[in-house]
């Protein structure tokens, strides 16, 4: 059985929050994302690099539609299969 793994490259997916792109059009939801700053009593900054995560929740419902790879506009993901 084949593993299909999905990579983040974090360096260019800085501000996954304002974006959304890949956790709008994936049709498994395997994408979610977590704040990595956080203040008491203040919202986390959308825009703010670095503020929020982008992680792969559900990667084994991932059925490599290439959706989110087509709509990152800055190429910072990848998937492989093993």
């Amino acid at each position: 059985m084949a593993i299909t793994r999905i990579g983040i490259n974090y360096e260019k997916c800085t501000t996954p929050f304002d974006c959304k792109k890949c956790l709008q059009v994936c049709p498994q939801a395997v994408f979610r994302v977590v704040p990595v700053k956080q203040v008491k009593f203040q919202e986390t900054d959308a825009k703010e690099p670095g503020a929020w995560r982008l992680l792969v929740a559900y990667g084994d419902k991932c059925t490599i539609c290439d959706r989110c790879l087509k709509v990152c506009p800055v190429n910072a993901l990848t998937i492989t299969q093993q």
